[in-house]
């Protein structure tokens, strides 16, 4: 059966949207740009082929479908900023075999421009149609949130914005497939924006609640009594939470060497976020320091170090600066997380603790970096000679909390 959509980047962002077009009956075929970091359990790989997927290699292949979404990554590069080199490649693979009519959409994270300004180009040229004419051109930023089960493509508003007000009727008929609300942007620079916002939102969000977190410290406030009681009010808050730093894909941008114009505060969000790994080591060589205990030589775990709770994710994670951190300190580091059998900074191996209560019961120290289902926090505690809490995951008095 020939695919009816090619989903080309099979990441953290391709995947579920192959998986969400699968699901609505969508014959779909995915190729890979790169070295993507996107995985499937062995049941979801099987309802997805029997849905239709297929798994390209020729990129023969992408020219024989109505719509293609690009997803491919962009991490952030030498210079600071986004690394556009797997878009650039999605955009050459599909340009040399693009039929006329096709709908182009592009889902990764870029600046504000890049759409019109980077990838048109790059289709125009290597297919020999016109964007707008021949075929249509959109841009739609992804909305995805790793293990969360609430959350669906189908639940999930979708925001788009073409390069004419065709392509944007085009790509909104694709989408209308797959989520209950389509919401139109003006053209391809709000769409691309809207995604900026988000991803910023977050970014400083966090960056408060951090700041908040070492003034609470400071103070001698509980900053988890204080989240609480605030997110009672009915507007104007929404509940964020502190923790050992931000990981995760969806990377800050403040546009200061894109725009010639930064923003202040998403760069100050980035100095916050980043040095919580360096603060979470300081609290932690002063709790050992409290209880007549050096940090050279102490055994040190590390409870959880993907970026995200129930994911085997490691994009990011602050896990491994605190485990550098530590070890620079002269302590001896191990870890425990259920998701991540083996785990290597700065290509060398971290020991894993193959028993965990053991391995709590024995350590000087146990840091909670990740608040995994799985673990019993109640049951740790109570094993754990001593226990920093930087997610208040912990039962109160039972855990230091960040």
């Amino acid at each position: 059966m020939p695919a009816d959509l090619a989903v080309i980047g099979l990441g953290p962002l391709g995947l579920p949207l192959a998986q969400a077009a699968v699901s609505a009956g969508i014959p779909t075929v995915g190729y890979r740009t790169g070295d993507e970091s996107g995985s499937l359990s062995p049941a979801e790989l099987r309802r997805m082929l029997s849905g239709g997927f297929r798994a390209a290699t020729n990129p023969a292949e992408l020219g024989r479908v109505r719509t293609a979404v690009i997803c491919a990554p962009t991490p952030r590069g030498a210079d600071g900023g986004l690394d556009l080199s797997q878009v650039e490649s999605a955009a050459r693979a599909l340009a040399g075999h693009m039929r006329p009519h096709t709908t182009v959409l592009l889902e990764s994270p870029v600046h504000p421009g890049t759409t019109q300004e980077f990838l048109l180009p790059l289709l125009e040229k290597g297919s020999g149609l016109r964007a707008g004419r021949d075929f249509h051109l959109a841009y739609s930023p992804s909305r995805v949130d790793p293990g969360n089960r609430e959350v669906t493509p189908a639940n999930t508003p979708k925001v788009i914005g073409g390069f004419t007000p065709a392509c944007t009727e085009s790509a909104a008929a694709f989408y209308g497939r797959l989520t209950d609300k389509v919401v139109r942007a003006r053209g391809l620079r709000e769409a691309e924006t809207v995604q900026v916002l988000e991803t910023n939102y977050r970014h400083v969000n966090i960056a408060l609640v951090n700041e908040m977190a070492v003034l609470c410290h400071d103070l001698g406030v509980d900053l988890w009594d204080v989240v609480r009681c605030a997110e009672t009010k009915p507007y104007g808050f929404q509940a964020f939470r502190p923790g050992p730093g931000v990981g995760g894909h969806g990377l800050p941008q403040d546009l200061a060497g894109h725009a010639g114009c930064g923003l202040r505060m998403v760069e100050l969000a980035e100095q916050v976020n980043g040095r919580m790994p360096r603060y979470v080591v300081q609290r932690a060589a002063a709790l050992l320091n409290e209880h007549g205990k050096s940090a050279r030589g102490a055994r040190v775990l590390l409870l959880g170090v993907t970026y995200k709770a129930d994911l085997a994710d490691l994009q990011g994670t602050p896990a491994e600066e605190i485990a550098v951190r530590l070890t620079g300190l002269g302590a001896s580091v191990s870890y425990h997380d259920p998701y991540v059998p083996t785990w290597s900074v700065r290509d060398r191996p971290v020991p894993r603790a193959d028993c965990l209560y053991e391995a709590v019961a024995d350590a000087d120290l146990t840091i909670l970096l990740q608040q995994h289902r799985r673990y019993d926090l109640q049951g740790l505690s109570v094993k754990a000679q001593l226990l920093l809490d930087t997610r208040g995951a912990a039962p109160t008095g039972a855990a230091h909390r960040l």
